[in-house]
């Protein structure tokens, strides 16, 4: 079979589509190798991430062609890559970030599209206008014209179906999964070297993604303040290491802490590399992760694949990341979530205990379940 994929986000994006996408022409390289894999990419000369695919070496790639497409790369996305899928005997497409081509259907292969999440619709107020516009048209238009719909959660499967009017017998939920390197052991000399590096405390609370409004890290600095209030045991030796793009509502939450007497407490971490992400979860003792609303979650994901015991937020999907031996909050109770770290915080027994369902749920999430479950969607075409 021959598989084409929009790898513009594979080549080009650090963030979580990039990673899904690497993460998926990886894991069907390396157990389907019998398959072609075609990566179609708008720009040669700006692809800083390909490499980090460790089967690169079999997978084809393809750019736009000289003249007009090669001019017009973006436009080359959206319209005139599907004459080069024709050109090439593409069976089946997949666009692995919410996009497919306009004109798909006068290809003549089948399609297939991952919807990551429809946050835009559900919380406008995060996005800018005109990206709302851009988002639904390309989205709608993908769901419409793919034979066959993926969503990365039960979650989002129902917002397509509420959204779109997609049908639901046409979507298929393929979970994602995290890299193998987070459910690895780590040296104790790399854990050391990492700790010290960062200028880490013996023990900490874990944040890790975007520091943005909506993944809402603010619920963790109003918690600290109950505990302080209340002045709950202990609390005053806890500390929140937050990894995560720097922008204006980190310096909020700086501001709220500074404000409460909490500066302190928090450390903020911005350009983390991914070679020393693994490390700050073996490191921790509590991660949290409480963001109103996720396509998935990944990071409670790479959590109980680490061994770290995981508090997350009702409201979305990160009941399905994290697994039932976390805990869950409202992200609007900080009373809730104070409460939840208070308890794994000083609770040993409880930490054990979330430490091995967690790896026990982590294990529906390995390279051979996603695999089976993309190559089953293949051949439903």
């Amino acid at each position: 079979m021959k598989i084409g994929f929009d790898a513009k986000r594979a080549a080009q994006n650090r963030t979580g589509l990039g990673n899904y996408s690497r993460l998926v022409l990886r894991i069907l390289s390396q157990q389907e190798p019998a398959n072609e894999y075609h990566m179609y990419i708008p720009k040669a000369g700006r692809m800083p991430f390909v490499a980090e695919i460790p089967t690169l070496p079999q997978l084809h790639m393809h750019f736009p062609p000289a003249g007009l497409w090669h001019r017009m790369s973006s436009l080359w996305r959206v319209w005139g890559i599907t004459a080069d899928i024709v050109r090439d005997g593409i069976d089946v497409f997949h666009g692995l970030s919410n996009e497919l081509p306009l004109n798909i259907r006068h290809s003549g292969c089948k399609s297939v599209v991952t919807i990551h999440d429809l946050i835009f619709l559900r919380y406008p107020q995060y996005y800018k206008r005109i990206d709302r516009a851009i988002y639904n048209y390309k989205f709608r238009r993908a769901c419409e014209n793919a034979d066959r719909v993926i969503a990365v959660s039960e979650f989002t499967k129902q917002d397509i179906m509420k959204y779109y009017g997609t049908p639901e017998e046409k979507i298929d939920v393929v979970y994602q999964g995290c890299d193998p390197v987070f459910s690895q052991e780590i040296p104790r000399g790399r854990l050391d070297e990492v700790k010290a590096r960062y200028g880490l405390p013996d023990r900490f609370v874990l944040y890790v993604g975007s520091i943005e409004e909506r993944k809402n890290l603010m619920l963790v600095a109003e918690a600290l303040n109950v505990m302080k209030k209340r002045c709950d045991p202990g609390c005053e030796d806890i500390h929140v290491v937050a990894v995560g793009k720097h922008t204006s509502y980190a310096d909020r939450i700086a501001d709220y802490l500074k404000t409460n007497g909490l500066g302190g407490s928090f450390s903020f971490h911005h350009k983390v590399p991914f070679a020393d992400l693994p490390a700050f979860y073996r490191l921790a003792t509590v991660f949290v992760y409480p963001s109103r609303i996720e396509g998935f979650g990944i990071p409670m994901l790479e959590a109980v694949s680490s061994g770290l015991p995981a508090i997350g937020c009702t409201g979305s999907c990160l009941e399905e990341a994290g697994g039932p031996g976390s805990i869950y909050v409202s992200p609007d109770d900080p009373c809730r979530m104070a409460e939840a770290v208070q308890r794994v915080w000083t609770d040993v027994a409880l930490r054990r205990r979330m430490i091995d369902e967690g790896r026990l749920y982590a294990l529906n999430f390995t390279d051979e379940k996603l695999c089976e479950d993309l190559v089953a969607v293949y051949r439903k075409l």
